[in-house]
């Protein structure tokens, strides 16, 4: 399968990162994320692990260099180490990177099990180091269950970053303490801004933006901050810190869209394809696939046409104090 022309879309950037979700369900209901009372999938919808590791094959064969495991909570799905074992294969076969996003509440429980797989890092999810603070933001968490799962990872050698959505007015005032944090432990932190996904209240989304334009300008009060063209294949644009050493960096979907090096689609959990976090089109690979479960060519061209609609970039917009192109789906839903 390998060697197939590769993934280009209409304005000729190379798809070569693929985020897939491997479950609607998470353990926590963080705020900006989801509702307290969520509705879940029914199980019949979700595609196997099976069906999974499928689809994930052949993106590779397409020329997908990186793979990101995300949710929900991508480590509370029964039988996930078994998919992550087998799909581990093409690390040796095209895969460059294979790697996850959690909330770091079951890192404790397989963190030497995914180092051994082949992931060498992986993205913890993390808003503030205040217990009292986590426990209203996540509703379901626990901040020490998470400190012992990035202590796993450390301990088994995968390399942890952090991922912190900025949020005004809650973790304005831990800013130098996140970034101190993470210094001490050689760890890396990425700032993201909160995006309009979901219905949880537009006012809300609105309260709690804290532009990222703003954020680094107070970092810049304390901190020496060099842009660097370090890439990890995702939207980040980074800078190092002279002081520390460290790399911060900036996700900025709101104050800096990145869209025009977009080298990314995200899968879903149910087989939809999104071309576009942003954007509401969608492609469904789960009814071609299981349509042709011998054939791989029918799903190979669906992708390619999913692909020729991949839009130049999204709609957020949370200027003159109101929510634009704002997303109906959960960010659980698409994937983190």
């Amino acid at each position: 399968m390998h060697g197939l022309p590769e993934l280009i879309d209409p304005f000729d950037r190379q798809i070569s990162y693929l985020r897939v979700s491997v479950t609607d369900r998470c353990d926590f209901r963080c705020t900006y994320c989801m509702s307290e009372n969520m509705v879940f999938l029914p199980k019949r919808d979700l595609l196997t692990l099976e069906e999974l590791d499928r689809l994930c094959s052949i993106f590779i064969g397409l020329g997908v260099k990186k793979l990101r495991v995300t949710g929900g909570e991508p480590l509370v799905r029964r039988g996930i180490m078994g998919f992550f074992d087998n799909i581990s294969r093409h690390l040796t076969d095209g895969l460059e990177e294979l790697t996850i996003t959690t909330n770091g509440s079951q890192l404790a429980r397989f963190a030497e099990e995914l180092a051994r797989i082949g992931v060498r890092r992986v993205n913890v999810s993390l808003d503030t180091l205040d217990a009292d603070k986590f426990a209203s933001i996540t509703r379901w968490g626990r901040l020490n269950q998470v400190m012992q799962g990035i202590e796993a990872a450390h301990g088994a050698g995968i390399r942890v970053k952090l991922n912190t959505v900025a949020l005004k007015g809650f973790n304005e005032n831990e800013l130098f303490s996140l970034v101190e944090w993470c210094a001490v432990r050689d760890m890396d932190i990425t700032f993201i801004e909160v995006m309009p996904m979901g219905e949880i209240g537009s006012q809300d989304r609105l309260q709690s933006y804290w532009p990222l334009t703003e954020l680094r300008a107070r970092l810049e009060e304390k901190l020496t901050l060099v842009d660097s063209a370090e890439s990890t294949g995702g939207p980040a644009r980074y800078a190092r810190v002279t002081e520390t050493g460290q790399r911060i960096g900036f996700i900025t979907p709101l104050s800096h869209k990145f869209c025009e090096s977009c080298n990314r689609v995200r899968l879903t959990c149910t087989g939809e394809l999104f071309m576009c976090l942003g954007q509401e089109d969608k492609a469904d690979l789960r009814a071609v696939l299981r349509n042709h479960p011998q054939d791989a060519a029918p799903v190979e061209a669906a992708i390619r046409a999913a692909i020729a609609r991949k839009p130049e970039g999204h709609d957020f917009d949370y200027s003159r104090r109101r929510v634009s192109g704002r997303m109906s789906r959960h960010m659980s839903h698409t994937g983190g």
